[in-house]
Formats: structure tokens, sequence, C-alpha cells
């Protein structure tokens, strides 16, 4: 089968076929490290969104009715052809948002363990038999796909997002209305690519992309949506759970993020600054569950300052697609704002600059959107970066006391998505873990992020999982069945 390739003109794909947009519009997709527009993407809205859902909601009952193991061995076909094609999304999604080559290519493989660990579950959508309380009845339940799925992603994972959304969905018998990111099409419509070669059934998914106010109004105001899941900022998250709400839409949201890392006096400080340095500066800190707040014991502060400044100098930075970088550009110019506004508020305020703290130009590519890895000492809760997401390579370091201390300091947010901590005391593990209110806690570990593992967080970072052992729960009804005999 041919190798995909990614096109200078991104198309739509409705009911099994690429088309243009309603509109004739077409905007620039731009490479953060250049500044040069790479392709175009098609300006789709409302009708095109409209012609979608008429293909889903045609295509849900002969997809709802295919057997799971049929619809398994679709997923395990595109988990082959994702693999096969690594190289190219790689490149995709370094072109379109800066990602490191290496980060991209860990993207795609997990990815793909995505799609084959939904492939897998498909098979496994159980229902329960339930004692009667009378010899006259017969209790059950059954699994049931919800119905048509609306699915919205980011720019940060541009391909793991897509695969995190789509493929449980499909394995649960649902089918799909697709928008990504406008930033970054392209992987999408690679995948789509994929789903095509793969011989999914038309109108089983569908692809739009464009005006994000237009198509996300007519995924929400039209009842054939059965449900909404999306990660994004918490701001659109709330917008989209209130317009959900006029038709009882179920909905999954993955929002906003400012986790805490916490470093005790008895943790391995080696560890525990390649923890930091792995969880905050990965995607050049573009991550909702990179980490926000750096929390360490004051008898340890200046030895945790020393090394954390040494390993983040050896960080490379440049343009993604070259083998050698570690840091890539920011993704887009808001995101670059908002940091040098954040290192500004916090050394107006008192904060100390241990190391970067300024744009960086790198030869041949002047036009770069690059901010040097940033690490700023004696921060406090008056500063920006105390209370909101940064979103970009900006570490800052708090110092604390006592563990009930920085307990209390960690929880004091409206975000509860990601939190880490590092020590060797074992007690302290325990109690700490339990009493962090967040949907994720790291042990001793920066990676948290797993297939295996349920992906969410609480208050307002959002409702509902992604991956683990429920990942198909989050498109599944529970019926209950009463019989009389």
């Amino acid at each position: 089968m041919p190798a995909i390739a990614l096109e200078k003109k991104h198309l739509l794909y409705i009911n099994g076929e690429w088309i243009e947009p309603v509109s004739q519009q077409f905007y620039d997709v731009i490479n953060p490290a250049t500044g040069e527009a790479i392709s175009k993407g098609s300006y789709g809205d409302d009708r095109d969104t409209e012609k979608a859902i008429d293909a889903a909601y045609k295509a849900f009952k002969p997809w709802s009715k295919t057997p799971a193991v049929e619809r398994s061995k679709y997923l395990v076909r595109l988990y082959e052809l994702l693999l096969e094609n690594e190289e190219e999304f790689a490149h995709t999604i370094s072109k379109e948002m800066g990602k490191p080559l290496r980060e991209a290519r860990t993207e795609v493989k997990s990815a793909a363990d995505y799609i084959l660990w939904n492939a897998e579950e498909a098979k496994r959508s159980y229902g329960d038999v339930i004692p009667s309380p009378m010899a006259s009845k017969r209790l059950q339940t059954i699994k049931q796909p919800v119905g048509p799925v609306a699915a919205i992603t980011p720019w940060n994972f541009p391909l793991s997002m897509v695969t995190r959304k789509i493929s449980p969905a499909l394995a649960a018998g649902c089918t799909v209305v697709f928008k990504p990111d406008s930033q970054t099409p392209g992987c999408a419509t690679l995948f789509f690519k994929l789903a095509e070669q793969a011989n999914l059934p038309k109108g089983v998914l569908n692809l739009v992309t464009g005006n994000s106010s237009k198509i996300g109004d007519q995924l929400l105001e039209d009842p054939r949506i059965r449900k909404l899941t999306f990660t994004g900022s918490t701001e659109v998250g709330k917008l989209l759970m209130q317009k959900a709400a006029n038709q009882v839409k179920s909905v999954s949201m993955e929002l906003g993020g400012h986790a805490p890392f916490i470093v005790f006096e008895d943790a391995n400080l080696e560890r525990a600054v390649e923890g930091v340095v792995a969880s905050k500066f990965r995607n050049s800190g573009q991550t909702c569950i990179c980490t926000n707040r750096i929390y360490v014991q004051e008898s340890i502060k200046d030895k945790f300052l020393v090394l954390l400044k040494e390993k983040v100098e050896q960080l490379v930075i440049g343009n993604g697609l070259h083998e050698s970088v570690d840091f890539g550009p920011l993704a887009n110019a808001g995101g670059l704002t908002k940091v040098k506004d954040q290192v500004k508020d916090a050394l107006d305020k008192g904060a100390t600059l241990i190391t970067g703290g300024k744009e960086c130009t790198i030869s041949g590519y002047e036009n770069g959107l690059f901010y040097a890895p940033t690490v700023i000492a004696d921060v406090d809760e008056t500063m920006i970066v105390a209370y909101e997401e940064t979103f970009g390579p900006l570490a800052p370091v708090f110092t604390f006391k006592t563990e009930e201390e920085v307990i209390e300091r960690a929880n004091d947010s409206v975000y509860g998505l990601a939190s880490y901590f590092f020590t060797n005391d074992l007690s302290r593990s325990i109690r700490v873990a339990e009493a962090l209110q967040y949907g994720m806690v790291g042990v001793n570990d920066a990676l948290i992020t797993s297939v295996q593992g349920p992906f969410g967080g609480v208050k307002e970072s959002g409702i509902g999982r992604e991956g683990g052992p429920d990942s198909l729960n989050e498109f599944l009804e529970t019926k209950f069945i009463s019989t009389g005999i």
C-alpha cells in the first residue's frame, strides 16, 4: 500500500470523500520555527459540519450493529498503518507545531498504542446479569454506544489526541465528526487518509476544519450528536458545557492544569531535577500536565537550583526537525507573549532569574518563536505564575517548610489535573498522594501518561477519563432490562 504524504492543501473528509469547503476558503498553516506557510487548511463552517453530521448519523446504525470483533479488526489495521507511516507523522507534527522529532516519534508510538488498546477493549464491553428479587423476573444490563460523537482537539498533541478520542469511540460503536485545531490540520488529515486505506465504512469518520465557533455551535445545536469529547482550555470547555446542557448532551472534558511539583528534603535530588526537566520542558512546556509550580523544601533549595540550572542549560534549542534538538519553538505568538508577560511580572515583583528569561535568535530561523528555557526562584503567591497556567518554558521555584503547608498550597488552585512529588519516605508517599486534590499523581515519577491508566482531572480540570480499563465507558450507555418469565 502506498505511503501517505502531507499535501499542500488539506481538504475535508465527509462521508468517505475528500471535498473542498463550501466557503471555498483556505488559510495558511505556519511552521513556528521558520514563520513560513507550509500548507493550506480548509476553512469549513456550519454548512460543512451539517454534511458531516448527516453522514455520521446515517452511518451510526450499521456501524453500531457491526460485531465488536469486526470493529476491532479495523482498529488493528489503523494501528499497523500508523506505525508504517511513523516518520511522515513525526515530521508533520514538528513542522506544524515545533515539537522536536524525538518527542514527535514518541507521540506517534503513543497514538498507535491508544488505537491498539481500544481495539482490544472493543471485544470486552460486558454487561451484567443481576440476581433477581423474584423467580418470575430476569434482570440484566447491556452496554450500547451513545450515538454519533463530536470530538474537538488542541494543537499540542496533534496526533495522540486524535487517536485517544477516535479509537475508543469507534471501538464502542459510535461514529465521529472530528475537528482538530486549525493550527495542526495536517496530522488529522494524514490520519484520515489511513482510515481511508483501512477501508472504514463511509460516514463512520468525518473531518471538518476551519471556523471554530460555527463548527462548534453546529455540533452542539444538532440533536443527532449525542456526545462531545473536548480537550482544551477551561474557559472554552465551560462555554461548550453550557451549550451542551441545552440538549443534555453527554460531555467529556479534559481541560487546563496548574500542576504542582513538590521536592521533599529526603528526595533523591538528581532524580527530582531530572523529573522537573522532563515534565516542565517537554514540548517546550506546552502540555496540560506539565509542571507549573515547583515547591522545594527550604533546606535543599540552593543545591536544587544549582542542579536544575545545570540541566536546563544543557538543552539544545532549535528547529525541531533537527535530530540534535531537545527544545523547539513556542507553537504560536500568543504563547510566546504569555511567557514573556509572566516572567516580567515575576521579576518585577521580586523573583530571581536563575537562567533563561529571554527570547532566542536561532541562526537561520530568525522568524521562529523561540524562548529560552527559564528558571526563576524566590517566587510567591502574588505573582501571576502562581495561579495562571503558563503553557510555556517557565519553571518557577517556591520554597516551603512543612508537609502540611505544601499540601495546602499545592491544593490551593481551581485546577486539579496532574501533580507530582518526590520523596524517599514510604509513609509520606502514601499520605501526600492521598491528600493531593488531583486526578493524577506522580510519586517519584514525572512522566505519568500511559495508555493503561485513566487520564483526566478534577475540579475545573475536567470531567471524564481517557485511556485505561474504562476508556470505552465514556462512549457507552448502560441499559437495564427487566424480563418477566
